[in-house]
């Protein structure tokens, strides 16, 4: 690790939130939010547009300073140590932050120069990483000649020229191909484990929010839950029930009051998670078969996860939300 980001923190963890809020204005972007990031783990923040997760970054990153609540990035705090947060941080947003005009290592190099790395370290630096990220033949290609998963790996490099101990990665693979997309985590899980950074994931995806050591979901603004995802899966049961209704309502009243199992409504759905068994079906169908239109059970996964704390699909958000922030800050 480069020492020019300082020896500010030696111990604790990366990134402590501690009932952290912001409001724009009326419109609450994030509701106390307390969230502890271990060093070296890779942590992802799972949630839609709008749940906070953009508005999170923005107040590490200095760019906010929030409403109410602290945070603490190796042990500073944003609002009144920025240069040095920043110098401990490295960015990928969802639209890259390149200049289309420029090379590749033109990118790079006026980017490293803005982080005041030396002109012999910048040099050393870009070499390996052109190299480690299979860009080295594209080192003199103009940005907008790439692919959108060329780019994004070039990104990615000028994220890390200025070797930072946090790593934050807001939707970094939208646009991008699955062939795209795996070589993209392929790489950065090398690289996580060479360089001994934390990782942070703003995500949408569940099955980049998988690859995480630990998922915090979150929703209109509240996280919700938080844990490893296996644990948060094996914490619904075994099983999860999916039982497609034309009145979720109803079906869920019936269901609790004859069977005394709890219930969640989601959507067009009624999901079941305790006692979710292959018998319980069977009498349902029996006795509800005429409201019931399809029935899935299967292992619980991240998604029947979001679904039991949330209430609804990750993709398929109310319309109806009590929050909503400017057009330029949602999450």
């Amino acid at each position: 690790m480069s020492h020019a980001n300082g020896s500010h923190a030696t111990a604790g963890p990366a990134i402590e939130a501690t009932d952290l809020s912001h409001a724009y204005g009326a419109q609450h972007a994030l509701r106390s939010v307390s969230l502890t990031v271990a060093r070296g783990s890779m942590v992802g923040l799972l949630g839609p547009n709008g749940s906070g997760k953009t508005t999170f970054f923005r107040i590490l990153t200095t760019l906010l300073q929030p409403t109410s609540g602290t945070v603490r990035v190796m042990g500073l705090a944003p609002h009144t140590a920025s240069h040095a947060v920043r110098q401990h941080l490295g960015v990928v947003f969802q639209d890259t932050a390149l200049d289309d005009e420029l090379t590749v290592e033109e990118n790079l190099r006026f980017h490293g120069a803005l982080y005041g790395v030396s002109s012999a370290l910048l040099a050393e630096r870009i070499d390996f990483l052109l190299d480690r990220f299979g860009l080295t033949d594209r080192r003199t290609a103009h940005v907008k000649t790439l692919s959108g998963g060329l780019q994004r790996r070039a990104d990615l490099c000028r994220g890390l020229l200025h070797r930072p101990k946090i790593l934050l990665l807001d939707e970094p693979t939208t646009g991008l191909d699955p062939a795209a997309r795996h070589a993209f985590w392929q790489t950065l899980h090398t690289v996580q484990q060479e360089e001994h950074m934390t990782i942070v994931l703003a995500t949408h995806l569940m099955a980049e929010a998988e690859r995480c050591t630990e998922v915090g979901i979150l929703d209109r603004g509240r996280l919700v839950v938080q844990g490893p995802p296996a644990q948060l899966t094996s914490d619904l049961g075994t099983e999860v029930l999916l039982l497609e209704t034309p009145d979720p309502s109803t079906l869920q009243d019936r269901i609790e009051a004859q069977f005394g199992v709890a219930t969640q409504q989601v959507g067009t759905m009624v999901q079941i998670t305790e006692g979710a068994k292959q018998d319980l079906l069977t009498s349902l169908y029996d006795a509800f078969a005429d409201q019931i239109s399809s029935a899935t059970i299967r292992k619980p996964s991240l998604e029947d996860v979001f679904m039991a704390h949330a209430g609804y699909h990750l993709n398929n958000r109310p319309a109806a939300s009590p929050i909503t922030t400017p057009a330029n800050a949602r999450s």
